[in-house]
């Protein structure tokens, strides 16, 4: 009589992700392509095989939080824990084989542009070799994955991406260096993959991923431009919402203006990054527009959605910034009424062209201003989701709330994020919630009316 083969149990890769949602994007696509060789993704790292820490160069921080778990699963290798340990994303482009050099048990090393190729390089790391791959791929024929991740159904937002790089040299800023020049996705591919989030895991609000979104398709004869995108991936059924990110104002052209007139399916959230309110440090910053041009661009885009709100990025203490030209940044964060901003003492990055400019910056002083700014940025942040309560919002649900039992949290158009009561089977459905109370951040509410459009997940 025979028995039923026991099968191995499949492999498990656990991916830490830091920094942006372009990352969050390449872990996803890192998560699909391993998929294909039997790989489960796992949130727990001490069950993983293969341990991916997917890092962000952007600012020091974010650096050492890497360099931080990075140790540990060290000394967990060199304690006799059988586990394959990469780094990938911005940091290993940076400091490349440096990492090799430095970290004598880590076994893979990818930069962004490594991300399609994944799978060959994990299975050269699994087989005893020491991989480094930080090449950039041409541009002409980059191979964006098309995979979709198997976390994808989970959700009922994904992020879609439709560039990659960026050509905009800001003197403070180390992407060129970490992703490369601009290249834009195909728009057919990007529509297909949409399509494929909508009708095989039941995505409804898609978010348009790039380090410049804006400048979609200027490089590429007879393509699609950011603003006939938006009214294509509009056109998809079941796209319920549409967002995108990262903006440059620099690039907001009247096109993408009117799009926020025509199409509903755009939030009436924006995040437009503008890093300071002083037209003396946008030029050294090379941003390439003033506070006028920023301050027209916003005037122009609530003519066209007057219920839109902004959110934006704030650089303090960069090279040469005196107190006035702060004020001015703190002027205009009263100016525009951002509802919430993420800000940022200047971080000096490797081979970045601030590195050369004649006025220092104090640390100190910075961290004394950046304290100030998020003062009032939370003062602007409460008012604003005070001003909510009494209202009845329409919520997209998107799961459990993370410290109440028996609540569940939806996000409105506007970026604001509701608690209130109910079940996780509500998850992806459409609810009708009155605003109770509102937080710095969020806001307590209670149901008016029967969650609708309930989505069906597929498999």
């Amino acid at each position: 009589m025979s028995s039923t083969p026991v099968l191995p149990p499949a492999p498990k890769v656990y991916i830490r992700t830091f920094g942006c949602q372009m990352n969050d994007y390449d872990s996803g696509k890192m998560r699909a392509q391993l998929a294909r060789d039997g790989w489960q993704s796992t949130d727990d790292p001490d069950e993983a095989d293969l341990v991916l820490l997917n890092t962000c160069s952007i600012r020091e921080k974010a650096v050492e939080k890497m360099h931080s778990a990075l140790g540990e699963f060290r000394r967990q290798k060199r304690e006799g824990r059988p586990l394959t340990l990469g780094v990938t994303g911005c940091v290993a482009q940076l400091e490349g084989d440096a990492l090799l050099e430095r970290y004598h048990n880590v076994d893979l090393v990818l930069g962004p542009d490594g991300v399609p190729h994944v799978r060959r390089l994990v299975a050269e790391a699994r087989s005893g070799q020491r991989v480094l791959d930080t090449d950039f791929l041409d541009l002409e024929t980059y191979p964006f994955v098309t995979d979709l991740d198997p976390d994808a159904a989970k959700k009922v937002g994904a992020f879609v991406t439709i560039q990659k790089g960026c050509d905009n040299r800001c003197t403070y800023c180390i992407v060129p260096t970490t992703r490369g020049d601009e290249a834009s996705r195909p728009s057919a591919e990007i529509l297909d993959e949409v399509r494929r989030l909508v009708e095989t895991a039941g995505v409804q609000e898609i978010t348009l991923i790039g380090q410049n979104v804006n400048s979609y398709g200027l490089k590429v004869p007879h393509e699609k431009n950011f603003a006939e995108l938006l009214y294509a991936v509009a056109e998809v059924p079941g796209v319920r919402r549409i967002r995108y990110t990262t903006s440059h104002p620099r690039d907001m052209g009247d096109d993408v203006v009117q799009a926020y007139q025509d199409l509903p399916q755009l939030t009436s959230h924006l995040h437009l990054p503008v890093q300071s309110g002083n037209n003396k440090v946008l030029r050294r910053m090379k941003r390439f527009y003033t506070r006028e041009r920023f301050l027209d661009i916003v005037e122009r885009l609530r003519q066209a959605r007057p219920d839109l709100v902004l959110t934006t990025d704030f650089i303090v203490g960069f090279p040469g910034e005196t107190e006035a030209q702060f004020l001015d940044t703190m002027s205009l964060l009263d100016e525009v009424g951002f509802v919430s901003s993420f800000s940022f003492k200047y971080s000096p990055r490797p081979g970045t062209p601030a590195l050369r400019l004649k006025e220092g910056h104090d640390d100190a002083v910075s961290g004394e201003r950046l304290t100030r700014l998020q003062k009032r940025q939370r003062e602007l942040s409460l008012a604003w989701t005070r001003s909510h309560e009494g209202q009845v919002v329409e919520v997209l649900i998107e799961g459990l709330s993370r410290h109440d039992e028996g609540v569940i949290c939806g996000r409105t158009s506007a970026n604001l994020m509701v608690n209130f009561p109910g079940s996780a089977s509500e998850v992806g459905s459409w609810a009708k919630v009155r605003v109770t109370r509102g937080f710095t951040h969020t806001a307590r509410g209670e149901r008016v009316a029967a969650p609708v459009e309930i989505r069906a997940r597929r498999a």
